[in-house]
């Protein structure tokens, strides 16, 4: 019978031997080797059952002590006399562990997010995606074996984000739920997608767009406090130029001195930044240009247009313009970074000639880098970034030109850009 000075003492030989315990257990201690150097200390669980000799580990030594290694045989010769073959139960138990909620969202993890867009995504909305995962499915999901979750499971977790006054969250989460079991179907183990069932059960979706100023009369005062803003310079500049140019906020914080094309006044936006996946290309008014001159002193050693203050290695926070138009007296009611988009949206598409638009609405919308509401006719039409370059540079010269005049509050003529 083993004690725990005999388990410590116990030191390698020229060939592998074994201390016995009692009930099949024992100590194995191998010689040294070159990937064990000190020699090896392992558990051994040695039964019959059914007549023939198995055999189990139960780890290393001291990892494993010898009371749980006595703890362990105690647990396994319980099974034995339930006529259970503890080395079957054992291969049951990793399978199932293998078919938790947890490793098929590890799983789902890995392979990229699949089952949502056709489109390979960013990690920004990887790191969304994994905050919503672990939030709210992971812990409530996460131990179950896959075959066992109930459409009943999940809807008890979207009840509890809708009763916290959530109800878009709720529906995010629902259609995440659906892609993870959608690659358990792929898997091989389920046949039914429970998170599926619940499509069209819940609240519908309050509709809310990003705030924005639009009306004329507001635009002015706007534009002057962006100018007044006594920020960091990084943010007061991003501020600045984000009327100009249509981005979104991540594409405008982003932004690299190695995109900017001087000789062709053009701001060429990689496709890996964009939204779509597409290469998008920002015809630079004089405004623009003369903004970028006069942050590239400041910025330029550091490759961001707008660098962090905290880190060379990346840019302002996403937060960063918000958090600045709210320092500005600005409510999110009342305007968002994503609002300027709304804001050069709005009045392009009012502005006339006469009876007729000043400018194209498809102009208007490359601009923008809106997708092909119609799909079909989308996956057909081949994108190129410079499709439309020469009205698009045209309409935004004529649109840095309407806001300062419209900063400088100059009403005729505001009037008469404006149509």
């Amino acid at each position: 019978m083993l004690t725990d000075k005999k388990c410590e003492n116990a030191r390698p030989g020229e060939k592998p031997y074994k201390l016995t315990d009692y009930d099949g257990l024992s100590l194995l201690v191998k010689p040294v080797s070159k990937r064990n150097p000190k020699g090896i200390k392992l558990w051994r669980f040695r039964y019959k059952f059914n007549g023939t000799d198995q055999m189990l580990s139960f780890g290393k030594y001291p990892a494993v002590s010898l009371a749980q290694a006595r703890e362990k045989s105690m647990a396994e010769r319980c099974l034995i006399a339930k006529s259970i073959n503890p080395s079957d139960a054992r291969k049951k138990a990793k399978q199932e562990k293998r078919n938790t909620f947890a490793a098929l969202g590890q799983d789902f993890f890995d392979r990229g997010c699949p089952y949502g867009k056709n489109r390979k995504l960013k990690q920004v909305t990887v790191d969304q995606l994994q905050r919503r995962y672990d939030e709210y499915l992971k812990p409530s999901l996460e131990s179950k074996v896959v075959a066992d979750i109930t459409v009943t499971d999940i809807r008890r977790i979207l009840d509890r984000i809708v009763a916290d006054d959530k109800t878009e969250t709720a529906h995010r989460v629902r259609a995440l739920a659906e892609r993870v079991f959608r690659l358990a179907i792929v898997c091989g183990l389920i046949d039914n997608n429970p998170a599926a069932a619940l499509l069209g059960t819940l609240p519908a979706r309050d509709t809310t767009h990003f705030a924005a100023v639009t009306d004329i009369e507001a635009i002015g005062p706007l534009l002057r406090a962006i100018d007044g803003y006594d920020g960091t310079p990084e943010v007061a500049y991003a501020l600045k130029m984000a009327p100009h140019v249509f981005v979104r906020p991540g594409e405008l914080r982003g932004g690299r001195w190695s995109e900017i094309d001087w000789d062709h006044k053009e701001w060429v936006i990689p496709a890996e930044r964009m939204k779509m996946n597409r290469e998008h290309v920002v015809p630079m008014s004089r405004q623009v240009i003369a903004l970028l001159k006069q942050l590239r002193p400041i910025t330029e050693a550091r490759d961001w247009l707008f660098p962090s203050l905290r880190s060379d290695d990346r840019p302002i926070s996403d937060n960063a313009l918000n958090a600045a138009l709210r320092r500005m007296g600005y409510s999110k009611e009342q305007m968002t970074a994503h609002g300027f988009r709304s804001l050069a949206s709005t009045r392009l598409h009012e502005m006339r000639k006469g009876d007729e638009p000043l400018f194209d609405s498809a102009v208007i919308e490359f601009q923008m880098a809106h997708m092909d509401a119609n799909a079909v006719r989308a996956t057909y039409n081949r994108h190129d970034a410079r499709k439309h370059l020469a009205a698009r540079r045209k309409m935004m010269q004529h649109w840095s030109d309407f806001l300062d005049r419209v900063k400088a509050d100059e009403k005729a003529e505001v009037l008469a850009l404006h149509g």
